[in-house]
């Protein structure tokens, strides 16, 4: 071989490139052009690319991994494929008539098949050759053609000329020119189009014998090179194959194979361990390249993430359809598609992680597996399943496989031993990334000695698992390894890694003899066959055993070949009846189960189990003696039912003993609900949260929803019925009052056929509605998790694959206001690497006790799985897990009796006949007791029993659970007939439950029900399992899986026996034991006295009283210190297992009236009997037994041999039995005897005294569940941490394991940490709906709006999410609220009473000249300043009442009123609202660049600030249009203002500026709703600190950036420079456009000045229609602020008002208010201000309080009009943070917060009193609001006397009244002639206050003054300039300043006494 190499030159590198070979370039051109006609939605690779990047594929034949034995299954694979995903299928022409259309003969009728015609002499004309053809419909058969060789490829897979020429060899017709043609003539019946590329699999040759055999593949187009040959490796001139140890390993050669000039030796060897695609095939076409071939290409070592391994595992190309695949993306390949039998075809889709699912390969010979061979062909002999009693299952191990032929239909091939294998080999490369390459994997030797360590230590009853032998070698290679991996985890990588040392000893020579030595202890189970040539040698001697009867004891047969000078070739056949039987049904898929079943039921195959049945029983026919019975008793029974039933009818009648127990649980919130609604609602949130912006909570107004349910009618009722009862439609207001079934019924929606139609109008619903929330919750979200594609087969059912065309539709994905809630208790196939679900956005059920504490007071226990699994541990407790030993003995039995049979129909029959047998014992028929189990007969005996306890006839509920449907329907026939033949029908009933349809029971149980639940509804009927509460019933559960039903608390037995064992899944398992999860109440009350009273001398009486079930809860009880035997029973859990209990009575109540029918001794006898007929020898019965007696629970403390004599263990079973056995007799004569009749008086006494309703008691204890021993093992082993070995399983059927190498799951993993284990190390399969999410090409695949609730079953996740729904709603009703000030008026008693109406009520507009007499309020009316001074004038009556402080300080703030109001359309919002309109209004839209914006200086000069003010804006992009700039400089200029003859419907003509301070979250300034999208100017005015984060949350306003000095002022500097700016603005604007010819008084002069929480705006429409002029109604509604601002900039004259305002909203607006629409008064909060006519009137710039009030008086007194429009009004947001309470007061010296008092705000100068870190006008305006009385005691409540103030108005506090005068010329004044002051305040007085202004006034004797300057030395100025000692007497002790240090400025006091 090296020498042809070497002959040969190495096409490597660039050999193609810049060629085009003519045939290559037709081949591609067609190629392409057919894959575009075929691809629906991939791009074809383009034609060049093909072409020059074919050079690279050379090196793709060094990956030599493709075995020639994988090649049929990945034909089949693609088969598979094609023919299911294929969108259009293929029509054939039909055939000629009267032709032959039988499969392997061609239309003339001669045989085509290779095994008929191999040694026939077939003529092969000149250039042809014979190709062995595919046909679909013969998966194990060759059909023989003659092809010409120029339309086949070469060795390379190229220059196959395109077309066929080819002749049949059958009837030797020649000369076919078309593939389509050959095809029908051969009678290929495809369903695609016909492709020789597809059909045509392998070149056949002759054998040394001259036989026709199979040859290698033909490799079509050259890129998949099948075998381990490359272009330049292959023996030219041949199509074999080499033997696959020579390839590339290289080991006995003196010369490397070639390399890439990368790769080292070592890495050529380890491409051998690239996952091929022996398992899951990967082929390539139109030069794509498979993922292990792209590996191979990058760089041979480059595989350095675990994850990716297992995607390769699966990974092959796409479909045909698929021709755009990518080498990157990881293809689709699933199932292998074989017919079960001819009439089932079957669709594949499980190859999970357990022996026991496994890939669906061969269930009939080797044509379905993927090793097919090399090699000398075995021949598996006739008859094998008929001597062998089983299917041997052949799991490829290393090496070659050899071909089978023969009987291949009694023998199984499965790849996955194999994949483990390769899978194992690539552990080390997750160390690569370590620069660990010496780490070597573990050897093929090791894995082999390892898997027969792990198969010697199995149990006979036990299967091996794929997991476990992972997880082996896991551990193996990590402890060999261990320094190297911790090392490796510290280094650099390293560039050039040294070639490995071998690391594991074990060499191929020592294999076979270290395998024979650990298989000899194992008593024959596992047998070792050492061969030398071939597997095929040691394959005929293993099926030549088999047929010599010499593997009975064998349950493994491992196959070795091992040679010094080669790699092993080593296989594994199960061959244990019960190992292979589960393996083999393992296989199936639920679908393919569920027809085999149905396939054995229709055939009839089933009736030789009846019959053999029926001679079991010595008495004969089970059917003769129930007849019997029926006619001797007829009679009988019936009277004393009737009585039975009449009592209890009587006694409910009289009331004398009515069961008061009886209560259905209604719709209540428990604690843990209400905290999981709160957990999804904190989720929700975070969403909305987000910068992303993918859920804008403020836009929503209510909630809707919808919820998704599986197709269970069960299922459906019952969430309707929590729907209904949780009065959730009410509350979101949903739906009226009067609720109908129909309109609840709108809400849930079954996945089912008819679900599109609903979900239809769900989606309408939502575009509809933008501003509804609408919530879709897929309950039970594990169920139908099919791919949509997937799902187009048509044999699946309809609702396949429903949840992904609706749930993942476009629709749903891309509507902004659906939120997905998906809700289950299986979450783990949602959390794969592909998975829609981001881990921050599940929601785990918490845990109810955290580090001990009870973080939930809850008045029930939850019983789950790990309480079960805990209960079968302590040694204290009755197990409530248990497994029927004599059941499985008999099963087994059986299935070694009938193998053709699925054991699932033989496991349905036995148990069927120990529920009859069981049956008919309770009813008298005693020797039925040995036809039963002591399980069956507890259940039954409990069952029958439990209604005659109480006296409304209550009972028990027994869920028998058979997941096939027709196995479910026979069992419900046979059980029905024995309970009529036995005369039970009115004592319990038999339900059949469908999922597909509802409940049916019979009349008497619906009467019974309505009675006990008070309905009088005629029609009722029970539609949910919970409301059988109390029903003494069998429900037959079926269905395969649970989807979601509820049972009720009567629930006392699980009966999960029949539960589908062998196909092991985490989900499947829980599920299944989730029908019992359970809430118990907490206190579980338990009758002990009782069994004490027993004497322990007296067996019978003890077991016929010993209470299993009263023992849940009470730990080391006094019965179970007696008994030993009880004590054993909690360690086996089987109450059969060597027959040790105690109980056979088995009664599960104290007050078991009837008589225990069964003795231990019978019982012991009864599964020796039945087995003696089953088998021949009870020999490996007695060793199960002796097995299950010395398997002693590992969890329990005490051990057996502390309570039996030594000598006991070693007995034989049957005299154990008997020594232990304590008989029980029956105590009375009669079936039936109620505890009254009792023959046993000493019985009676202890049931009268426990006598109590069964279903209450039940209802206190969580009920027992019966389990397969198979399912019981894997349940209740745990490993090391303790988790249950159920948790390791592979999570779901559609995902596979990403990579074997994974780290084990522990159980003290919390939930989050598991889905995080499963998101890294699960992978769905491509029919897994989640399998394309990673195509999308996005990085983060998660969906936004979409969560995950998860919860143990049962727990009450519907009642959370429905709470959820509740809170969802109330916070979204909350987010579209605000608390708005609603407070009256005040001061509204000083108001002048006039009854003079200026103005119509409905007057839009004052007029002029009548606004112009309507006098001045001076009187503040704005509730806010309800502690402020009152403003006095000669026009008001004030009275003297006590206006003394109605509020603390601290109060101000938080206790005024307020009430919540809607937000209407045309609100203000804050930083927190987004929606699509007002994105780009916003600044924020993703789709725009974030806003630039500029910084422009504008600085002007103002006189009485003495320098000149620079201000700067901050104008975004967007924004600049409002500004005009300087040409050359871009230097800002000026604002433009508009003209006042202006009029635009969309333009607002006001600049509007709003101050604002700590509020860049909070402030209300988008505007963009409230104007209605009016184009407006709004200027953000903050100061100069805040700048950097005002910009960051308001990036597209414009803001206005105070000076620093301006840091620490007060509101009145904003205002102060707001109004001059706007003044010189005014003035550069009327300059601009005068040059444009306008005159200066057209500029428009307004702007607007708005508080930061203004949040919207109100108008009062007036309806003057009445009969007299003076009638008129009003009404108030919400208005946009541009219709506002319009209005009033429409107002006649506006320019002459100064000053214009509106009302404060308030609820309590009274019709006077509005009376007058017009007043003129102070206005507050919104303004609009000429700024031109108030030119010399400035606002205070030292101000922080009342600077509005003070600017109003200045305002007023300068002569101009303010009016106040009364219709307007505007509400006002209590907003808690920022504005005033910005400005905190501390100490100077020491950072420690200290409250200081405002008393301590002045001091005496020179003082040493704590200075304070406040403005020094903060400090005044705060001190003289609190105390001012000190300075003007004579004031105090003295309204008539007020203090006179002048120039300003300062707050002197609630008590004290003020009157303001102005010093200016000219200016309006109130008439002070008449009026006596109390006081006088001079504050900052200016040159226009003179000393004979003062002497105007008049004071009380003894008022006092108080003068306030900027420093001592004015303040002495100012007392000789006005004169003032000449009227006030001054103290030196009497000057005072605030209490601030000399750099900050302080204010200085003086004060004096009127003389």
């Amino acid at each position: 071989m090296l020498a042809d190499m070497k002959s040969k030159p190495l096409k490597m590198g660039n050999s193609y490139a810049g060629q085009l070979k003519t045939t290559r370039f037709e081949e591609v051109l067609h190629n392409s052009i057919e894959a575009s006609l075929r691809s629906n939605n991939l791009v074809p690779r383009p034609i060049f690319s093909q072409l020059y990047l074919e050079a690279e594929q050379q090196l793709s034949s060094l990956e030599a991994g493709s075995r020639a034995d994988n090649e049929e299954e990945e034909e089949e694979e693609e088969e598979e494929g094609l023919e299911s995903s294929s969108p259009v299928s293929y029509q054939m022409k039909p055939p000629p008539e009267g032709c032959c259309t039988t499969d392997g003969f061609c239309q003339a009728g001669k045989d085509l098949r290779l095994v008929s015609i191999s040694n026939e002499h077939i003529e092969v004309p000149l250039g042809f050759l014979l190709v062995g053809a595919k046909s679909p419909n013969l998966p194990d058969h060759l059909l023989v053609c003659a092809v010409d060789k120029r339309f086949l490829p070469d060795d390379n897979g190229r220059n196959a000329l395109l077309g066929f020429s080819g002749n049949c060899v059958g009837c030797g017709k020649k000369g076919f020119c078309y593939f389509t043609e050959f095809s029908n003539h051969i009678n290929l019946k495809l369903t695609t189009q016909p492709k020789k590329q597809k059909h045509l699999k392998y070149y056949l040759v002759r054998n040394a014998q001259g036989a026709l055999t199979k040859g290698s593949v033909i490799c079509w187009k050259g890129a998949e090179l099948r075998g381990r040959q490359s272009s330049s490796s292959t023996c030219p001139g041949t199509g074999f194959q080499l033997p696959e140890s020579s390839g590339l390993s290289g080991s006995t050669t003196s010369e490397p194979p070639p390399n890439p000039p990368s790769a080292t030796p070592q890495t050529a060897t380890a491409i051998d361990h690239i996952p091929s695609t022996a398992a899951f095939g990967s082929a390539a076409y139109n030069g794509k390249e498979s993922p292990k071939q792209q590996l191979v290409k990058n760089n041979l070592s480059a595989l350095t993430r675990p994850s990716v391994l297992g995607t390769l595992t699966n990974s092959g190309p796409p479909k045909k359809r698929h021709k755009g695949w990518s080498p990157e993306s990881p293809s689709s390949t699933e199932t292998w598609n074989l017919p079960l039998n001819p009439q089932v075809p079957n669709r594949i889709k499980n190859d999970g992680g357990s022996l026991s699912s496994l890939p669906h390969s061969a269930l009939v010979g080797p044509a379905s597996s993927p090793m097919v061979g090399s090699g000398e062909p075995v021949s598996v002999p006739d008859n094998l399943l008929k001597i062998c009693k089983a299917k041997p299952i052949i799991f490829k191990g290393h090496g070659n496989f050899p071909y089978l032929c023969g009987n291949i239909n009694d023998v199984i091939v499965s790849p996955l031993l194999y994949t483990c294998y390769r899978n194992s080999q690539s552990l080390s490369r997750a160390y690569e990334q370590y620069g660990a390459p010496t780490i070597q994997p573990i050897s093929e030797e090791m894995q082999l000695l390892l898997t027969v360590y792990y198969l010697v230590q199995l149990a006979s009853d036990q299967v091996p698992l794929i997991e476990d032998l992972e997880q082996i070698f896991m551990r193996s290679w990590r402890e060999s390894h261990l320094s190297e991996i911790r090392q490796y985890q510290q280094v650099i990588p390293q560039t050039f890694p040294q070639v490995p040392s071998q690391i594991a000893p074990v060499t191929s020579a020592q294999l076979p003899w270290l395998a024979g030595l650990a298989a000899s202890s194992c008593n024959d189970s596992v047998h070792i066959i050492e061969c030398s040539y071939s597997l095929a040698e040691g394959l005929s001697e293993m099926f030549k055993l088999l047929i010599e009867g010499k593997l009975i004891k064998t349950n493994y047969v491992v196959i070795i070949c091992a040679s010094r000078n080669r790699a092993i070739d080593s296989c594994i056949v199960i061959t244990g009846k019960y190992q292979a039987r589960v393996l083999s049904e393992g296989m199936l898929t639920p679908s393919d189960y569920q027809k085999e079943v149905n396939y054995q039921l229709v055939t009839g195959k089933v009736e030789s189990l009846g019959s053999f049945f029926s001679t079991l029983c010595p008495e004969g026919d089970i059917d003769l003696l129930l007849e019997k019975f029926y006619q001797e008793n007829q009679g009988h029974i019936s009277s004393s039912l009737s009585a039975s039933v009449n009592k209890s009818t009587v006694l409910n009648g009289t009331g004398a003993a009515v069961c008061t127990s009886y209560e259905i649980e209604r719709h209540q919130i428990r604690p843990f609900q209400l905290a999981v609604a709160q957990k999804l609602l904190s989720h929700i949130c975070s969403i909305a949260d987000s910068s992303t912006q993918n859920l804008d909570l403020g836009s929503f107004e209510k909630i809707d929803f919808l919820i998704c349910v599986p197709p269970s009618e069960v299922t459906y009722q019952q969430t309707l019925f929590h729907l209904w009862h949780s009065g959730i439609l009410l509350e979101l207001g949903l739906e009226k009052q009067h609720l109908t079934k129909q309109k609840v019924e709108q809400y849930v929606m079954k996945l089912d056929a008819e679900a599109q139609i609903k979900f239809k109008v769900f989606l309408q619903n939502s575009m509809q509605n933008p501003h509804t929330l609408f919530v879709l919750i897929h309950d039970h979200a594990h169920w139908d998790l099919m791919s949509a594609m997937h799902s187009l087969y048509p044999q699946t059912e309809l609702s396949t694959g429903l949840v992904d065309r609706l749930l993942n539709c476009r629709e749903v994905k891309e509507a902004p206001n659906i939120v997905t809630l998906h809700v289950t208790s299986f979450p783990y196939a949602l959390q794969t690497q592909h998975t829609h679900i981001s881990p921050y956005n599940e929601i785990h059920w918490p845990s109810s006790y955290s580090n001990g504490v009870d973080l939930y007071h809850e008045n029930k226990k939850y019983f789950g799985l790990s309480e079960f699994i805990e209960s079968t541990l302590s040694g204290h407790s009755i197990p409530l897990l248990r497994y029927d030993s004599s059941f499985e003995a008999m099963v087994m039995a059986l299935g070694k009796r009938f193998p053709r049979l699925h054991s699932a129909v033989i496991r349905t029959f036995v148990l069927i006949q120990h529920y009859s047998a069981a049956m008919m014992a309770v009813c008298g028929l005693s020797q039925m007791k040995n036809y039963t189990s002591v399980e069956t007969l507890e259940i039954t005996q409990n069952l029958i029993n439990s209604s005659r306890q109480c006296p409304s006839g209550h009972g028990l509920m027994v869920v028998l659970r058979i997941p096939c449907t027709p196995l479910a329907a026979v069992a419900y026939e046979r059980l029905y007939n024995v309970r009529e033949r036995l005369a039970l029908e009115d004592n319990f009933e038999i339900i059949l439950g469908n999922p597909n349809s509802g409940i049916t029971i019979g009349k008497h149980f619906v009467e019974q029900l309505k009675v006990w639940q008070k309905i009088e509804d005629v029609d009722w009927r029970p539609q949910t399992y919970l409301e059988l509460e109390g029903l003494p019933c069998i429900l037959i559960f079926s269905g395969m899986d649970p989807q979601g039903e509820s049972l009720p608390r009567s629930l006392r037995y699980c009966d999960l026996r029949l539960i589908n064992s062998s196909s092991l899944v985490r989900t499947t398992l829980e599920q299944e034991l989730g029908l019992a999860a359970y809430f118990v109440s907490s206190e579980i009350h338990t009758e002990k006295a009782v069994v004490n009273d027993v004497l322990e001398s007296d067996p019978e009486k003890l077991s016929s009283t010993d209470n299993e079930d009263e023992e849940i809860a009470t730990e080391g009880s006094t019965s179970e210190r007696r008994s030993p035997m009880k004590r054993e029973r909690s360690h086996s859990h089987d109450s059969a297992s060597s027959s040790l209990s105690s109980k056979a009575s088995i009664t599960a109540f104290c007050s078991e009236p009837s008589p225990p029918l069964v003795t231990a001794g019978d019982r012991a006898k009864s599964p020796h009997q039945v087995l003696q007929v089953l088998s021949n020898s009870t020999e490996e019965t007695t060793n199960n037994h002796e097995r299950q007696r010395q398997k002693v629970d590992k969890g329990a403390q005490t051990t057996i041999s502390k309570h039996l004599p030594p000598g006991n263990e070693q007995l034989d079973t049957k005299q154990n039995i008997k020594s232990t056995q304590i008989s029980i007799t029956s105590s009375s004569s009669s079936p039936f005897s109620s505890s009254s009749s009792s023959s046993a008086p000493t019985h009676n006494s202890f049931i009268l005294q426990t006598s109590q309703c069964s279903m209450t008691k039940s209802s206190k204890q969580p009920p027992i569940v019966f389990l397969p021993k198979l399912v019981y093992d894997i349940i209740t082993s745990t490993d090391s941490s303790g988790l249950p070995k159920s948790s390791s399983l592979l999570p779901y059927h559609s995902v596979m394991w990403a990579s074997s190498f994974r780290p084990l799951m522990s159980k003290m993993m919390t939930c989050t940490e598991q889905s995080l284990y499963y998101r890294q190390w699960t992978v769905p399969k491509p029919i897994h709906m989640d399998y394309n999410n990673r195509n999308e090409g996005r990085m983060d695949t998660f969906h936004p709006r979409r969560l995950l609730l998860s919860g143990p079953p049962q727990i009450g996740k519907t009642g959370a999410y429905l709470q959820f729904l509740s809170i969802l709603s109330r916070m979204l009703i909350r987010l579209t609220e605000v608390d708005v000030y609603d407070e009256e008026e005040i001061n509204i008693n000083i108001k002048e009473e006039s009854d003079q109406c200026y103005h119509q009520p409905g007057d839009t507009w004052p007029d002029l000249e009548t606004f112009k007499e309507i006098p001045f309020d001076y009187t503040i009316h704005d509730p806010k300043y309800e502690d402020a001074s009152l403003i006095c004038s000669k026009l008001q009556t004030v009275n003297s009442e006590d206006r003394s402080m109605s509020r603390r300080q601290e109060d101000m703030y938080t206790h005024r009123q307020t009430t919540r109001m809607r937000l209407s359309k045309y609100a203000a919002y804050n930083t927190y609202h987004h929606c699509e309109q007002c994105h780009q209004y916003m600044g924020f839209n993703p789709r725009y660049q974030l806003y630039e914006s500029t910084l422009h200086a504008f600085a002007f000069s103002y006189s009485m600030l003495g320098e000149e003010i620079q201000l700067h804006f901050i104008i975004p992009k967007s924004k600049e249009h409002h500004f005009v700039f300087s040409q050359p400089g871009r230097q800002l200029e000026s604002m433009r203002l508009p003209l006042v003859t202006d009029k635009s419907e969309d333009f607002i003509k006001s600049p509007t500026f709003t101050p604002t301070t700590g509020r860049h979250e909070h402030g209300l300034f988008n505007l963009y709703h409230a104007m209605d999208g009016a184009s407006h100017l709004h200027v953000l005015v903050v100061k100069e600190y805040e700048m950097a984060i005002y910009k960051k949350y308001w990036p597209n306003h414009i803001m206005l950036v105070l000076p620093s000095i301006f840091n620490s002022a007060g509101v009145g500097a904003a205002h102060f420079l707001i109004k001059e700016l706007s003044y010189h603005n005014l003035e550069l604007e009327r300059n601009r456009q005068e040059e444009l010819g306008i005159k200066p008084q057209d500029i428009w002069p307004f702007i607007v000045i708005s508080d930061d929480s203004c949040v919207m705006w109100n108008a009062v429409e007036v309806d003057c229609s009445g009969d007299r002029k003076s009638d008129y109604t009003w009404t108030e509604r919400n208005v946009s602020l541009k219709h506002i601002l319009q209005r009033i900039e429409a107002t006649p004259n506006v320019t002459h008002y100064a000053l214009i305002g509106m009302r404060k909203w308030s609820s309590k607006t009274n019709t006077a208010e509005i009376k007058e629409p017009f007043s003129c008064c102070h206005v507050h909060d919104f303004i609009m201000l000429n700024v031109d006519l108030t030119q010399n009137v400035q606002y205070n710039q030292n101000r922080f309080t009342c600077d509005d009030v003070d600017f109003n008086l200045r305002v007023h007194s300068a002569g101009l009009l303010i009016c106040r429009f009364n219709h307007f009004s505007v509400m006002k947001k209590q907003i808690t943070v920022g504005g005033q309470r910005s400005f905190h007061i501390k100490s100077k010296v020491s950072d420690i917060p200290v409250s200081i008092s405002p008393a301590q705000y002045i001091c005496a100068p020179d003082s040493k009193h704590t200075f304070l870190a406040a403005p020094a006008q903060l400090l005044l305006e705060k001190y003289l609001q609190y105390h001012s009385h000190r300075f003007f005691p004579l004031s105090l409540k003295n309204y008539r006397h007020p203090v006179l103030s002048v120039d300003c108005y300062l707050n002197l506090g609630p008590q004290i009244a003020v009157c303001y005068v102005s010093s200016r010329p000219h200016s309006l004044n109130i008439s002070s002639s008449g009026l006596t002051f109390s006081g006088l305040l001079l504050y900052l007085c200016d040159s226009f206050v003179v000393a004979s202004f003062l002497k105007k006034f008049h004071f009380l004797k003894g008022a006092t003054l108080c003068v306030i300057c900027q420093d001592r030395n004015s303040l002495r100025q100012t007392v000789v300039r006005l004169e003032l000692e000449d009227e006030w007497q001054f103290r030196l002790r009497d000057e005072f300043q605030t209490a601030n240090a000399k750099e900050d400025r302080p204010l200085f006091f003086l004060t004096g006494r009127h003389i």
